[in-house]
């Protein structure tokens, strides 16, 4: 049987990044992000309802967040959803959920979005970060687009 642990989320930070940088020079960083959605109750009225997520980073991501993450910030993170359990200082067992992610995008919008309100930076965990910055996605696509008008035919049969 197969499964899949795949989380994506929009929000907007709800406090700085902390960030620590592990004995091997490993960064992760820590930080809660809210996510709100609104509906209308029984009555008509107009509710919101807000749930707050914690995302963990690992690596370049970590360094990408340190430097350019603030409060208020909004941001998609896509990656997987990790409980973990401990006891606490009475030995009750505690559980917390958080969202190991694996892609951020800083998204533009809100007070000191380095961004900009037109411009997204998506950044991808691995062996090195990789950043991406477009201005809109028609620019993107004119940019593939031209990548492969240069390419010689080939004799594939289909």
């Amino acid at each position: 049987m197969a499964s899949v642990n795949k989380v994506i989320l929009i929000g907007n930070l709800g406090k700085d990044p902390e960030v620590r940088h592990l004995e091997g020079g490993v960064a992760v960083a820590r930080f809660p992000i809210a996510t709100s959605e609104t509906f209308k109750d029984k009555n008509g009225d107009r509710q919101e309802r807000t749930e707050w997520h914690n995302i963990v980073l690992w690596r370049g991501l970590a360094e990408v967040a340190e430097k350019y993450l603030r409060k208020g910030q909004s941001v998609f993170i896509e990656g997987k959803i990790r409980t973990n359990s401990y006891q606490d200082k009475e030995g009750v067992q505690r559980y917390s959920t958080e969202i190991v992610a694996d892609n951020m995008t800083m998204l533009g919008g809100r007070e000191g979005g380095s961004a900009g309100n037109s411009e997204s930076s998506n950044y991808q965990s691995g062996s090195s970060a990789q950043a991406s910055t477009q201005s809109s996605g028609a620019a993107a696509s004119k940019g593939n687009a031209s990548a492969f008008q240069n390419d010689e035919p080939d004799d594939l049969p289909f």
